[in-house]
């Protein structure tokens, strides 16, 4: 399988609200007077608190003149950390204003925007909150409702091969979350619903270490595993609201998705405009399992929902057309 990563062509750390928000570009960012240059892409990471690194193949879709946008949300990765501050300052509006305070820094009018678990989920909310900036959306791997994601982490756990299954859901029970049997039967959940490649490529092994260096996020907003989720997100659901979301949208999802059919269905069912496409050989993680068939998916969609024409008249920067 392997791919190479394109290397950074800028890095740098955005303000918000007393901290910093780092970024990755990958490619060169269109200055207003780019007319006909496409629109960057700006990559949304999950957990919450993954960090942007196990999602850093999708930098591929920097060709023909695209820039990639990654970034770490607050707290995680390279951005602020906060290990003290309260869970409940912990929420979707605190991240969909991060995003809109990057785009402000870097000043891009209007992005393509990619989702990935987590950012599968903020990806719809940011397109609610912020429908003049997003010029498509792509939602991989996301759940519209947590309530689902978990009936669907049940469902997956009961065909788990024993003892894997009943040692799973027993220490789960006791919050044993340390114990060698736990970690093994979660190995072989992820090995079959998380990321199939294994052992797992060095990027996405990172991403995993970062979040047991400091799960302060993905505590606060998910829970103790990807099992048992007693975070804020808890409750939170966009499916009321997805006939709200105006921009095109693409779904994706892998065959052996820990996000099921049931999962991700209400985003085809209720977006206006949308198509979806399911990776037969991959899980959660189609970026990194099936690579390059996750390219032409995705950068074939990014490329059909490109502006036309001038993007000067039609999408103004909010900076007012001239750089600083």
């Amino acid at each position: 399988m392997p791919y190479a990563i394109p290397p950074a062509d800028r890095e740098g750390r955005a303000p918000f609200r007393g901290h910093e928000t780092w970024y990755r570009i990958t490619g060169h960012l269109p200055g207003p007077d780019d007319a006909g240059a496409p629109l960057p892409v700006v990559v949304l990471h999950g957990g919450p608190g993954a960090a942007h690194d196990y999602t850093l193949s999708m930098a591929n879709l920097a060709t023909g003149g695209r820039a990639v946008v990654h970034y770490d949300q607050l707290g995680c990765g390279r951005s602020t950390h906060l290990p003290d501050a309260d869970v409940s300052w912990w929420t979707v509006e605190l991240f969909v204003a991060e995003l809109a305070s990057l785009l402000d820094h870097l000043r891009l009018a209007r992005v393509h925007v990619v989702g990935q678990s987590w950012g599968g989920m903020l990806g719809p909310e940011f397109a609610l909150a912020h429908p003049e900036r997003v010029q498509s959306l792509t939602i991989c791997d996301s759940p519209a409702a947590m309530a689902t994601w978990r009936e669907a982490a049940e469902e997956l756990i009961d065909a788990l091969p024993e003892p894997h299954r009943s040692n799973l859901l027993r220490l789960e029970a006791l919050g044993a979350y340390d114990d060698p049997d736990y970690k093994a039967a979660s190995d072989v959940f992820y090995a079959r619903h998380v990321c199939r490649v294994q052992p797992l490529p060095a990027e996405v092994a990172a991403t995993f270490a970062q979040i047991d260096a400091d799960p302060t996020v993905y505590h606060a907003m998910n829970g103790p595993s990807e099992f048992t989720i007693t975070g804020s997100n808890l409750t939170w659901t966009v499916e009321d609201r997805l006939s709200g979301i105006t921009a095109s949208t693409l779904v994706v999802a892998g065959a052996h998705d820990e996000a099921t059919p049931a999962c991700w269905a209400p985003f085809a069912e209720r977006i206006r405009d949308v198509r979806s496409h399911v990776f037969p050989e991959s899980s959660h993680m189609p970026h990194v399992e099936e690579h390059e068939a996750f390219l032409e998916v995705v950068g074939r969609f990014l490329r059909e929902h490109d502006p036309r024409g001038d993007r000067r008249s039609a999408f103004p920067p909010p900076w007012g057309g001239q750089r600083p």
